[in-house]
């Protein structure tokens, strides 16, 4: 019996007792179980008669002898016990505990999703790095933690969609086009311009697709290198990123905005809603209205349009598009940003706690033999993403990246990242795994396969170690769900070091395989359905992560 069961048992006796008459409360619609810290004091708890007590009129106590009455006669139950102001400690039978490993192996890769996002249509947009420059360390904190929660937020049930907006159009893309040029020529990088090998690098690959283009008019040769350059920086961004494990539903230009005419078209909204106002000779959006700390321009005064006019067009076109919720991820020097663009979407009639939500990001530190890691030697001045898997590997860098909460600024040791130790956490967990994946290849050689589930005694599982093993994989549901709702990656990734913990003391006192004459038992098999079912939490746990789960190391 999962938690999950379990909170439907509760629920189920709650409605028992109500339908008796012994109990006039409404039927929660979730009951909360929680696994006790004193493992003496029952399998699991729940604080269910205390959110009760006060609808009903009577002490938390009482409330919780009722329910206890109801859920002694449950099958699958063993004992339940009245605790301090009113809780419930609930003891499962060894059978019932034992079961998990069944449900978990049975359910395999579908094992911790869950329907408590059921519903909601989010557009998930993390990175969106212009493209001026390779991704670096920032971007790739988020392209981490961004897949990992559009995987999360898809295992909960919502229906996602995964954006990288690009910035193709503005001053950068010119200043870009420009160093490209000046590359090319061997003239010095322009005021303002970029630098770095990469840029050498594209220029070449311009010349080379188009050998005329340097005798071109230089307004011709601007745009010719802008055009190209883009694309070319643009693919190098894509597969940077798939060779990190990162893909993308769809790919927004911010030209076609330009193109489209859904920047007059968000600005003609906006003016509709009565919001909008001329001063100086520019067009603003009156965003103190909705809490910003100054108004903003939405077309400047030479007829330009603004960033800030395309994050108006842009939004709108997403919720164009059907999104329920617009999430957008964002590093630590976007933190002005949250007003002002609060601001644009209540202006344009929405409710911004309803229909945005912007995570910040903070920095990411590299550091080598105790030293900070402080330029790439290719992009010159930051440290790029290709900089990190270089040093430790793609799994490693994800997994580092996804294990801290986003609102912690983290220093990644790459030394310890890159060791093949158990003081590194992706090895101790992938090992973990590729423990188990070896314990069930020799099972298979001893002609012990597991067989099937009706045949499985999991009242045999009765050891302390096996018990705290099957309530940690009854957990990894709620793990998900609950990572989804605060989106918290890390939480997965904690949750895998302790479950991998709880494997090894498991392993270290309960002996898995016969040895040399002895026969299998029921509990051989148990056991063996016990460690699949950890192979399995610990695969999609992983999984979620976009860690890869190897079977040898």
């Amino acid at each position: 019996m999962t938690p999950e069961q379990l909170s439907d048992v509760v629920r189920s006796a709650v409605a028992a007792a109500v339908e008796r008459g012994v109990l006039s409360v409404a039927v929660p619609d979730e009951v909360v179980i929680e696994r006790p810290k004193n493992p003496e004091h029952g399998d699991y708890a729940t604080n269910v008669a205390l959110r009760l007590a006060k609808a009903a009129g009577r002490p938390p106590r009482e409330v919780a002898e009722v329910l206890a009455g109801e859920l002694r006669g449950v099958e699958g139950v063993s004992a339940v016990d009245v605790a301090g102001p009113g809780f419930l400690n609930v003891t499962l039978a060894k059978d019932a505990l034992g079961q998990i490993a069944v449900r978990v192996v049975a359910a395999g890769e579908a094992y911790g999703r869950t329907e408590v996002l059921a519903g909601q249509r989010l557009n998930l947009e993390f990175v969106s790095a212009n493209p001026t420059g390779p991704v670096h360390i920032g971007g790739t904190r988020w392209a981490a933690v961004g897949d990992a929660l559009g995987r999360l937020l898809t295992a909960s049930g919502a229906q996602v969609t995964r954006e990288y907006y690009f910035n193709d159009a503005g001053a950068q893309i010119d200043r870009f086009a420009l160093s490209l040029m000046a590359a090319a020529h061997g003239r010095p990088v322009p005021e303002d311009g970029y630098a770095g090998d990469y840029i050498g690098e594209i220029a070449g690959q311009v010349v080379a697709a188009e050998p005329g283009v340097l005798l071109l008019p230089e307004a011709d040769q601007q745009e010719r290198f802008r055009v190209l350059g883009v694309d070319l920086m643009f693919a190098e961004i894509k597969r940077t990123l798939a060779d990190f494990g990162v893909a993308f539903d769809v790919y927004f230009s911010e030209r076609t905005l330009h193109e489209t005419g859904a920047l007059e078209k968000a600005v003609a909204r906006l003016r509709e809603q009565g919001h909008v106002f001329e001063a100086d000779g520019a067009v603003w959006l009156r965003t103190t209205t909705f809490g910003d700390d100054k108004d903003r321009v939405l077309v400047k005064s030479d007829g330009e349009t603004t960033y800030f006019a395309a994050d108006c067009a842009y939004y709108l076109d997403k919720r164009e598009r059907g999104f329920d919720k617009v999430v957008i991820m964002l590093g630590a020097d976007h933190h002005g940003y949250i007003g002002r663009y609060k601001a644009l979407v209540a202006a344009l009639g929405d409710d911004p706690d309803v229909n945005l939500e912007i995570l910040i990001g903070q920095l990411v530190n590299l550091v080598r033999d105790g030293e900070p890691l402080r330029m790439s030697k290719r992009a010159g001045t930051v440290v790029l993403l290709e900089d990190l898997v270089a040093a430790v590997g793609a799994d490693a860098a994800r997994y580092a990246l996804a294990r801290a909460s986003v609102d912690q600024q983290i220093d990644l040791d790459l030394d310890l990242w890159s060791r093949q130790t158990n003081d590194n956490p992706v090895f101790y967990v992938q090992y973990a795994h590729a423990r188990i994946s070896s314990l069930l290849r020799g099972a298979a050689d001893l002609g012990l396969p597991l067989g099937e589930a009706g045949d499985v005694d999991t009242a045999a599982l009765a050891h302390q170690r096996e018990g705290d093993l099957l309530r940690a994989l009854g957990e990894f549901p709620r793990v998900v769900a609950s990572a989804a709702e605060l989106r918290a990656p890390h939480r997965v990734a904690r949750y895998l070091e302790e479950l991998a913990g709880t494997y090894h003391r498991f392993y270290d006192s309960c002996r898995v395989l016969p040895r040399g004459d002895e026969e299998a038992t029921p509990v051989t098999t148990a056991r063996l359905w016990l460690c699949a079912a950890t192979a399995t939490v610990l695969r999609n746990g992983l999984a979620v992560l976009g860690v890869s789960a190897p079977e040898r190391m």
